[in-house]
């Protein structure tokens, strides 16, 4: 199934820059939760050595599973299990999971029409409670993209040892795409901008046009209508635990402003901006577009070691 997405997510740290050796000082477990309408399946990475941190980590919009790869796309990046794999090569483990019907999640959501964005929070605070009662204590959460907003709801209402924006929208989702619709031409622009409107107005679009079915199809709608009534700034404001957010200056998907919007909105919170990360963390050394989205697809590039140092320092190992 096709769910919304964005148009166009030293020593001690050698493992991060050299990828995968073949020895791994962590286990790998296979796991699910039973969730309305089914089951949810994961992988944990979990550290040899006691009581270790860990983090769930939530993948971003569209069909992209656990490991941060995308149907559709002819290729894989690995975001995601490079990210859990540097993670526990230091100590800290990690939780990634298949969303509703993706993955092996994907008998979980029977009707496209039945989603809507609260749904992702709620499973996502099943898996928090899940870890809790595996006894895990220091509990975080790493959103990407999307799932930066999915966690921020999670966190409304669950009690973390800290958050983690990765890339993380700003703004309200209907913002992000009026900037990204701004490039049609004229009147196909104007088209989408007034479908916008009206869904932000709580209203269903009766005859989408057929250039933008996709992006406004009727079976979601009423996902586009509950996304578009949060707004990343103020929930941040309202998350009682310490936040990271953290944005590349090569994403060409989310902006420098979005991260700064988060900050300002709590500025207690820590910023970080790595400038030649893209939004699947991984370094663009020119500003080639083509370069940028070739990354998308190649396995063989690793997350960048600046993201790995970061979220350690904040997470902060105990033993």
């Amino acid at each position: 199934m096709q769910l919304p997405k964005f148009l166009f997510a030293s020593a001690f740290f050698l493992s991060t820059l050299t990828g995968y050796s073949q020895s791994t000082p962590f286990r790998t477990d296979t796991v699910s939760v039973s969730v309305y309408g089914g089951k949810l399946f994961g992988t944990m990475f979990i550290p040899d050595r006691i009581d270790p941190p860990v983090v769930l980590i939530i993948a971003g919009s569209g069909a992209t599973d656990r490991n941060g790869n995308t149907a559709g796309l002819p290729g894989k990046n690995n975001s995601l299990l490079q990210l859990a794999d540097s993670l526990a090569r230091n100590g800290i483990a990690s939780l990634r999971y298949d969303k509703r019907g993706i993955g092996q999640s994907q008998r979980s959501l029977q009707r496209e029409e039945s989603l809507v964005f609260e749904q992702n929070s709620a499973d996502a605070r099943v898996w928090l409670q899940w870890l809790y009662e595996k006894g895990y204590r220091r509990i975080y959460v790493a959103g990407h993209s999307e799932g930066s907003l999915v966690a921020l709801q999670a966190a409304q209402t669950f009690p973390l040892s800290g958050l983690i924006s990765l890339a993380g929208a700003g703004r309200p989702i209907q913002e992000v795409l009026r900037e990204q619709l701004s490039t049609l031409p004229d009147p196909l622009k104007s088209n989408a901008f007034t479908c916008l409107d009206t869904l932000s107005l709580g209203k269903r679009i009766k005859e989408p046009p057929i250039a933008l079915f996709s992006l406004f199809r009727p079976a979601i709608q009423d996902y586009l209508i509950s996304w578009m009534k949060l707004d990343p700034a103020k929930l941040i404001q309202t998350t009682n635990c310490p936040a990271l957010i953290v944005q590349g200056g090569q994403d060409i998907q989310v902006s420098i402003t979005d991260a700064q919007r988060m900050h300002q909105a709590n500025p207690n919170n820590q910023l970080l901006i790595i400038s030649s990360m893209n939004h699947i963390f991984k370094s663009i050394n020119d500003a080639s577009r083509a370069t940028n989205i070739a990354s998308y697809t190649d396995p063989n590039q690793f997350v960048m070691t600046e993201l790995i140092q970061a979220m350690h320092r904040f997470i902060r190992p105990l033993n």
